[in-house]
């Protein structure tokens, strides 16, 4: 892990040499040229780091080593620190005194700027010569560890070199076989049967000219996916189904030659003696396997390039005869997927059951022993199992170790243990884990390593965790915009490398939150373990050394609903402090030394008095603060000082009423979250200045009336989900929003000084259709009954790739054209209490559209057969047409309260029986995916159109006519001729009435 502060430090000096902060750096003269050293030799370090945590695991002198360099580094970080946060003091308290100068006293205040006040001067001179010592001091410390590096004989590798060029570690990756001691095997066989299943199953005809399928067996290591290839291929089905079987063990790196020699060997074909020519050699893989229908099993592949497996596959691929198949082992989902493996080909394995656990354990454990002995060690045995949590390795690990163990006393001390502590474990486990950990970037190693912060069974929450990443220095800087972006793609990394698991994922299909297997957690700990072991004990009788040696390893202090938590200095070297739910009257004082805080949580407290948030304010690395239900009623304008924040929750402060215009300071403010914040009545005036705010979330603020108009200027903002075009608001500020993503919301009313070109002009102006990453946009519409909303509505055109759309209190007689075009992307429409709207646009012709909600549409009396949207085309080749609309994807159609709703017109006898006649018309398809069907609350309605739904046929699932009372009169009997009428090509339709 030294790699990982070691790249902070050397970025953090980069940033102060930087010419644009050049009078920072004078601040602490005389050790510029130490600094510079410093990150020379550094830059030297970092470049043999790579080879030095491989080796760290074998030998204890390198890891001190590694270990006494990344504490002293984590010290020199600290200095950094503390030389930044002096500068900010500095020209904090340098501008409040400008500040405090009396109006009639101006003549004076450029005599004050040049001539400080002595305070501050001598102020200013002790703090830079304590700097200047501390930085020598860690520095010669850091000297004398970086000059024992030679002794290591550590290589030298570029930062971006992967592992697999260096061959330490190959040990740990014994060769694979095909043989299998069934009797070793507990659980997997319904993962066998899925497996067989899909291995035996004949391809389709697109499948089979893509040539040899690829499946894919993806789990973590030590998880049994070599165990489940070997029960897959010695299965006597599929023994049977393939003319030939290799497995071969690829493991790192992925040797093409090697791969292409042990097919032709097995396949019993010949090649050139001594070739080197790859050409030559797959040449001969093809003739080696011509026609001939083979299953070829990878095992444990670790290249992600997919240059390295085309070629091979080319050859496999005009070799191989109908149905050969290659089954992948894997630890890396990416690996399975540049295979080739469809997302139906790739096999998350699973973990075993607690009760095959302890049949695992206890076959290898109590080898050789009685009934009477099985029982007495069946309740502590079941329990030493349930800590593996379904990893076959870790058991049988266990078992090995307790094999040697006759007491009940011995296993209940290896119950007790943590995992990481055991040392056979940390012998015969923790190295087939290195593997997947070795394999990993230097930034993806510290991600990974830090989520053994949280406690075991945690969910952990993804964005979260990445600010996290972010304050601790783990994404780099914020100069390049992109550490959101660099984070989740460092997440997902991670995820395919299946150390995550437990995932839950949003509407997109974007993972939310999960969690971490116990055995995947011990070794994140153990990955951690020594950091910070050189380190000052506390004498701090409040605070345990439990927890500060956690301040020391993870730089985190997580309290949650902790009453009245304890802050002594021995923790002041916390970057990330959460203080979440603990009941807190107030902050505490003992804050304002925690000035290397980047990350604070205080949400979910009730702070007395609002004078508690200037001691925050004095905290000027901060860069996330949550505030979050904390029944604040002011904020400080001293909050313009944390310059450096960029994520400020203030939401649910229900009391709040307004922010300070000295909020506008924050220029690298990104997300500014003020929700629920239900009295407050506007935002600061200055709000353009922060010219890099992303996100603005103001749902929930009922009392904010009026945006300034600064607005306009955010032109980075992505997030904006409600919009107010009132009390002096236009719409045309969105104009030049382009980026703005996600979900939208706009509250549309005319004032009365408004004439009606001026309204439609400014809902041109917003150029809605230019917002092509707005996928939700809901139009609630605030007045009666007026011709202008159609100019308005159709001036609002968004851009096609919009999916969900949703319409409320629109009241005009029509919709403008645009909301039924073909080019439209949209799933979803909602028309909510459109009560003047008395006709339906052709929405059939929507070829996505998938939901149709249609409620509380007052005057709407007649649906036509325009609303499906029918239209045909005939080329000049063919007499067959071609039909266009009938709402191809539709799954769901809701009508709901639409009073005077009296006929759903029918299609056509000829359109029904169209089929008859196909070869001379287009051949019609009405709603083929039509799984739903509500008509509730429409009493008028007397009839369905039955065409119409025999023409839907077997997709309808469902029928509710709910309160509409007629139809519940015509077909509330199914043993009635209209009911027959509408099932008899679908008998299993189920009437909800």
């Amino acid at each position: 892990m030294a790699d990982a502060i070691v790249s902070v430090v050397l970025e953090r000096i980069a940033t102060l040499m930087e010419e644009k902060i050049r009078d920072e750096v004078n601040l602490v003269r005389g050790v510029k040229k130490e600094i510079l050293k410093l990150s020379e030799d550094l830059n030297t370090v970092r470049n043999v780091l790579d080879d030095a945590e491989k080796k760290w695991y074998k030998e204890k002198s390198i890891k001190d080593w590694l270990t006494r360099l990344e504490n002293t580094t984590h010290e020199m970080d600290d200095v950094l620190d503390e030389w930044r946060y002096s500068i900010f003091e500095s020209q904090m308290e340098e501008s409040n005194a400008a500040a405090e100068v009396p109006r009639k006293q101006k003549v004076l205040l450029w005599w004050s700027c040049v001539i400080p006040s002595s305070c501050l001067c001598f102020k200013k001179v002790v703090v830079r010569r304590e700097i200047a010592l501390k930085i020598k001091q860690v520095k010669a410390r850091l000297d004398l560890i970086l000059a024992e590096k030679d002794r290591y004989g550590f290589a030298i590798t570029e930062q971006s070199s992967s592992s697999s060029d260096l061959p330490h570690g190959e040990s740990w990756r014994v060769q694979s076989t095909s043989l299998i001691d069934l009797k070793e095997v507990c659980g997997r066989e319904s993962e066998r049967e899925t497996l067989v299943a899909k291995l035996v199953a004949e391809g389709s005809s697109e499948q089979e000219a893509c040539g040899v399928c690829v499946l894919s067996v993806v789990g973590v290591g030590g998880l049994g996916k070599t165990t489940l290839a070997q029960l897959a291929y010695n299965d006597s089905r599929v023994k049977n189904c393939f003319e030939l079987r290799i497995w071969i063990c690829v493991s790192d790196p992925f040797d093409v030659f090697g791969i292409a020699n042990d097919i032709i060997v097995k396949a019993r074909g010949s090649k050139p003696q001594g070739t080197k020519q790859l050409d030559i050699l797959l040449d001969c893989v093809t003739k080696s396997i011509s026609r001939k229908k083979i299953l070829l099993v990878l095992d444990d592949v670790w290249t992600e390039d997919d240059t390295l497996w085309k070629a091979l596959k080319i050859a496999l691929n005009c070799g191989g005869g109908l149905g050969s198949k290659v089954l992948v082992t894997t630890r890396n989902e990416r690996v399975a997927i540049m295979m080739g493996a469809s997302e139906n080909g790739i096999h998350h394995l699973g973990h075993l059951s607690d009760k095959d656990c302890w049949l695992l354990l206890r076959r290898i454990a109590l080898c050789g022993k009685n009934e009477e002995e099985y029982e007495r060690f069946d309740k502590i045995g079941k329990a030493i199992a349930n800590k593996c949590r379904g990893l076959p390795l870790a058991a049988k690990t266990l078992a090995s170790l307790l094999r040697f163990k006759k007491t009940l006393e011995e296993w209940e001390s290896v119950l007790s243990s943590e995992i990481w502590e055991l040392e056979k474990v940390e012998v015969e486990l923790f190295p087939h884990l290195l593997l997947s950990y070795n394999e990993l970037s230097p930034a993806l190693k510290r991600c990974f390593s830090y989520c053994a912060v949280f406690p075991k069974d945690t969910r952990i929450d993804v964005e979260r965790l990445i600010t996290k990443w972010m304050a601790l220095g783990y994404l780099g800087s914020n100069a390049d915009d992109g550490w959101k972006i660099r984070g989740r793609e460092y997440f997902e990394n991670l995820a395919a490398h299946s150390l995550f698991q437990d995932f839950r994922k949003d509407g997109d299909d974007k993972i939310e939150s999960f969690m971490m297997h116990d055995i995947i957690h011990d070794f994140a700990q153990f990955l951690r373990k020594n950091v910070g072991s050189r380190m000052e004990k506390t004498t701090c009788q409040a605070c345990s050394r439990l927890l500060v040696s956690q301040v020391k390893v993870y730089r985190s202090l997580l309290f949650d609903r902790v009453d009245d938590p304890h802050l002594c200095d021995a923790l002041t070297s916390v970057r990330l402090l959460s203080l979440r739910s603990c009941r807190s009257r107030g902050i505490p004082k003992e804050i304002e030394k925690l000035i290397h805080l980047r990350w604070l949580e205080l949400g979910h407290n009730e702070f007395a008095c609002d004078d508690d948030l200037k001691s925050i304010c004095k905290l000027y690395n901060l860069q996330f603060l949550w505030v979050n239900q904390c029944e604040l009623q002011e904020i400080p304008s001293e909050v313009g000082n944390l310059i450096h924040l960029i994520h400020l929750d203030l939401g649910y402060n229900t009391h709040l009423k307004e922010l300070p215009e000295s909020l506008c300071n924050l220029r690298e403010l990104e997300s500014l979250n003020v929700e629920g914040c239900a009295n407050l009545a506007r935002l600061p005036q200055g709000i353009h200045k922060l010219v890099n705010l992303k996100h603005l979330n103001v749902d929930g603020t009922d009392s904010l009336k009026q945006y300034p108009q600064g607005l306009a200027h955010l032109t980075r903002l992505v997030a904006l989900e409600k919009f107010l075009p009132c009390d002096g608001s236009r719409l045309g500020w969105l104009k030049n929003l382009n980026r703005l993503s996600g979900k939208m919301e706009l509250e549309l009313e005319i004032r009365r000084h408004d004439s009606v070109a001026a309204v439609v002009e400014d809902a041109r102006e917003a150029e809605l259709w230019k917002k092509m990453h707005v996928h939700e946009l809901r139009l609630n519409f605030h007045d009666e009954s007026s011709s202008v909303w159609i100019d308005v509505l159709d001036a609002l055109k968004p851009h096609p790739n919009l999916q969900h759309l949703t319409i409320y209190n629109y009241n005009a007689s029509r919709l403008p054209g645009w909301i039924a075009s073909p080019l439209n992307q949209v799933t979803y429409i909602s028309l909510r209490f459109c009560e003047s709207l008395s006709t339906l646009p052709p929405l059939g012709k929507l070829p996505l559209l998938e939901t149709l909600h249609i409620i509380g549409l007052s005057e709407l009396d007649f649906v036509g057969r325009q609303f499906l949207g029918i239209t045909t085309t005939t080329s000049s080749s063919s007499s067959v047409g071609t039909i266009i609309g009938a709402f191809p994807k539709l799954k769901k159609l809701t009508f709901s309260s639409c009073s005077k709703w009296k006929e759903w017109e029918d299609i056509t006898a000829e359109e029904e029986n169209e089929e008859e006649h196909s070869e001379v018309t287009a051949s019609l398809s009405i709603m083929p995916c039509l799984t739903e069907l509500e008509i509730t609350f429409c009493i008028r309605l007397r009839r369905l159109p039955h065409r119409l739904l025999r023409k839907v046929s077997s997709s309808l699932k469902k029928l509710d006519i709910s309160c509409s009372t007629q139809l519940k009169n015509v077909y509330g009997n199914k043993y009635g001729q209209p009911w027959k009428s509408i099932t008899q090509h679908n008998p299993h339709l189920r009437i909800i009435d």
